[in-house]
């Protein structure tokens, strides 16, 4: 399709229905699509959306008419059997309920597709469009309203949009609960077998009516993908259900832009805007996907990278506190080489090195001839490492029965994560010990915590 910004700016006339009516589709979608991800049953909206065609192809032969309402009609009918279907089949059939899923859509749509062709013959009634959607000629029909020429497809959209959001609104505490915990809704007098088959229906008309402008292939993206990068971003179901919003906003009004301008960068005029939509959304749960505060993989990349770092600076001062035990040596200055602690320590160089050079900075060790030697400062912070562990070994033999042989790297695993108050509680709990199991000394703590920022 050919772009309506190009070189004569934004026109309400066409790009701003356009993108209204993405935004309807998109929002009244991704609404219902926060339950069917907790839920579990995120394709769903897949199977009811490439089920109805039966319903299309029947209502036409009924009625030998195109005309919207009928199609409406038949195509909610075989949306809502295809969720009632699926349900009876995971039920009685004790089957998956995505295997359930792909048996009444798989077969649904097969036949839809057979009787779409055997219509084609007598009318245009073009799969491809069925699929695919044609949302850029939605402003090309209109109707009357209060006086002004409005898309078909706004009011439609428009109306589901609004019920869906009353829906969600009159029902949260149900469908919460529901979706969370069927049994206990059940216990506290909430009909969960009912929400349930409330929420199929309302996304069986969803679906349908959001198919003809955005495609029965495409409509699923919205049901799925801003609820599910809304549920990388947050806990809690109140934000969630705004989030995904925000991101179905967002997702349609990308994609109208990117339908237009994309193309051109690689000499192309321009695409349908329904698959730049998923596109779009896409492009956003990638994004969220690897930057969630909370789950994304680049942030745990980093999260898991920054232990590692920590873990190896608390094994380096461990090591050099330990050595001037052994030692004995008066003033307190043993030292270690690089290559003598990737040794003990079984960590790169690389990241020694990077270790080594944030320690010195914080004046914990000193560097000079290639040899490492702990500071005043350092001394403290491996005072609390060394009587976390020992605690540790202590309270593992003493109270958890764990094996003598085995304490020692347990507890080499729980230093890392004891704070002053644990400290205090294992120090407590053992009786202040003297002496680890193995005979050596427990350090006293120190006058003042020195951990890692």
């Amino acid at each position: 399709m050919i772009g309506m910004l190009g070189e004569t700016g934004w026109s309400w006339q066409l790009d701003g229905w356009i993108v209204l009516v993405a935004i309807l589709c998109a929002v009244a979608s991704a609404l219902l699509g926060c339950f069917l991800v907790l839920r579990r049953m995120s394709m769903l909206g897949d199977a009811i959306s490439h089920a109805v065609l039966p319903g299309l192809a029947v209502a036409f032969f009924i009625s030998h008419s195109r005309s919207s309402l009928p199609m409406f009609i038949g195509a909610v009918i075989v949306g809502i059997l295809t969720a009632f279907f699926t349900e009876w089949i995971h039920r009685v059939g004790r089957v998956d309920k995505g295997a359930s899923m792909g048996v009444v859509f798989t077969s649904l749509f097969a036949l839809g597709l057979v009787m779409i062709v055997q219509a084609a013959d007598k009318v245009d009634l073009d799969a491809g469009c069925v699929l695919y959607g044609s949302i850029e000629l939605t402003p090309l029909d209109t109707m009357s309203l209060l006086g002004f020429e409005i898309p078909r497809a706004v009011i439609t959209l428009g109306i589901v949009t609004v019920i869906n959001l009353a829906f969600v609104l009159f029902f949260y505490k149900e469908l919460k609960l529901s979706s969370f915990d069927p049994s206990l809704a059940t216990t506290l007098g909430f009909n969960a077998s009912l929400m349930h088959y409330l929420l199929m229906i309302l996304v069986a008309v969803t679906a349908v009516a959001s198919f003809e402008s955005v495609g029965s292939v495409l409509v699923v993206a919205m049901f799925v993908v801003p609820p599910a990068a809304a549920y990388l971003l947050t806990n809690q179901l109140g934000m969630m259900l705004l989030l995904s919003v925000l991101l179905a906003v967002s997702s349609a009004f990308l994609g109208h832009l990117g339908a237009i301008h994309v193309p051109s960068w690689f000499g192309f005029q321009s695409t349908t805007t329904s698959g730049m939509m998923a596109v779009a959304a896409g492009a956003i749960f990638l994004i969220t996907m690897l930057c969630s505060p909370s789950q994304g993989v680049l942030v745990k990349l980093i999260r898991r990278q920054a232990l590692s770092l920590q873990i190896i600076a608390d094994d380096v001062v461990a090591v050099l506190f330990r050595r001037e035990e052994t030692e004995g040596e008066e003033p307190k200055s043993a030292s270690v080489t690089e290559n003598e602690l990737i040794e003990i320590i079984f960590c790169g160089r690389w990241s020694l090195r990077l270790v080594l050079r944030w320690l010195d900075r914080r004046d914990e060790i000193r560097m000079h001839d290639n040899r490492v030697e702990l500071t005043e400062k350092g001394r403290l912070r491996a005072q609390n490492l060394v009587r976390s562990h020992r605690l540790w070994e202590r309270y593992l033999q003493d109270y958890a029965g764990v094996d003598p042989s085995r304490v020692h790297p347990q507890a080499e695993k729980l230093e890392h994560f004891t704070d002053p108050r644990l400290r205090q509680q294992l120090n407590s709990e053992t009786d202040a010990p003297q002496i680890d199991p193995h005979g050596r000394p427990i350090p006293d703590e120190p006058d003042f915590d020195s951990n890692i920022d």
